[in-house]
């Protein structure tokens, strides 16, 4: 067990909080990249890209056309951005760059192929069926269909999404893998939730929203989540580190501005929510650590 360190930020006092680390499992294929191609990237391409002409820059990826520049642009880390980078089949020489050797996007599909593993043995480890999983800022849901796709346990999701277009573009997607009967899509707030669903979540998933919210509303989402959820059910959620090296680049070029905190930190903040028994799964670049985190007994909520 390693016990996080004691943290503060923005007025929460976050307490220690006690969690495991979990190795890598085989039976992920995740993407990794040689400690000389790392070295290369941290003395050369990283300073380049962070302390380079930003306006140059911007220019440039626009008339190399780049769509993940302009996903971006529109809106910095949204659903469009994440569906780039996870199909990969650019068109643009500025996308393959970015998406393909960009240690960033590498790590954002090792989170979708840890995410999606972990959710499907989560399923399988349920002892109520049909297991329910609820996404939340799920987008188009691709990770919660890849678990589907990944367990013949009997399962359902919903998933929660402010944008019409990624919905829309999830129920396309889940259509075409003959797992429409299986999901539902809502647009809508997760304070609104109450009103749309009728029965508790076995699983929870949350990836991809901490890096983007205060910690006062981390907090607030879980906690208001966690009453939607049975004892003892887990909620899936990630931390995001610096170990991409390209902070600098995503703020100045992107427009990009994301919460590093480590997976203590992250789990500090979910203990507040009332969720306890941490497990911590890194993917090999560093980057994110999915983590595993059950719901507390109403007793046990600080």
């Amino acid at each position: 067990m390693r016990t996080a360190p004691s943290v503060r930020y923005t007025g929460l006092a976050v307490e220690e909080v006690s969690y495991e680390i979990r190795g890598l499992s085989a039976e992920v294929e995740f993407e990794t990249v040689s400690s000389l191609r790392r070295a290369l990237k941290r003395l050369l391409v990283h300073p380049l890209v962070n302390y380079g002409p930003a306006g140059l820059t911007r220019a440039l990826l626009r008339f190399g056309k780049s769509e993940l520049a302009a996903a971006n642009w529109a809106d910095p880390g949204g659903w469009e951005s994440m569906v780039i980078s996870y199909r990969q089949n650019c068109s643009q020489v500025a996308d393959r760059l970015l998406i393909h050797a960009g240690t960033m996007p590498m790590a954002l599909r090792n989170r979708k192929r840890l995410g999606s593993f972990l959710i499907a043995r989560l399923i399988e480890q349920a002892r109520a069926g049909p297991v329910h999983v609820l996404c939340l800022g799920g987008g188009p849901g691709w990770v919660i269909q890849d678990a589907l796709a990944q367990t013949r346990a009997p399962a359902r999701a919903t998933v929660v999404d402010l944008s019409a277009e990624a919905l829309e573009f999830g129920r396309q997607m889940a259509a075409r893998r003959g797992l429409a009967e299986r999901i539902r899509f809502i647009q809508a707030n997760v304070s609104d939730l109450h009103q749309y669903l009728h029965d508790q979540a076995n699983v929870v998933k949350m990836l991809g929203l901490c890096e983007y919210l205060p910690d006062e509303q981390i907090v607030s989402v879980a906690g208001a989540v966690r009453e939607m959820m049975l004892d003892g059910a887990p909620m899936v959620f990630n931390s995001l580190s610096r170990a991409h090296g390209t902070d600098r680049f995503f703020r100045r070029v992107f427009g990009l501005h994301m919460i590093h905190r480590s997976p203590g930190e992250v789990c500090g903040l979910m203990h507040r929510a009332g969720f306890r028994d941490f497990a911590v799964h890194p993917e090999p670049l560093g980057v994110y650590h999915v983590i595993v985190g059950r719901r507390a007994a109403d007793a046990g909520r600080d």
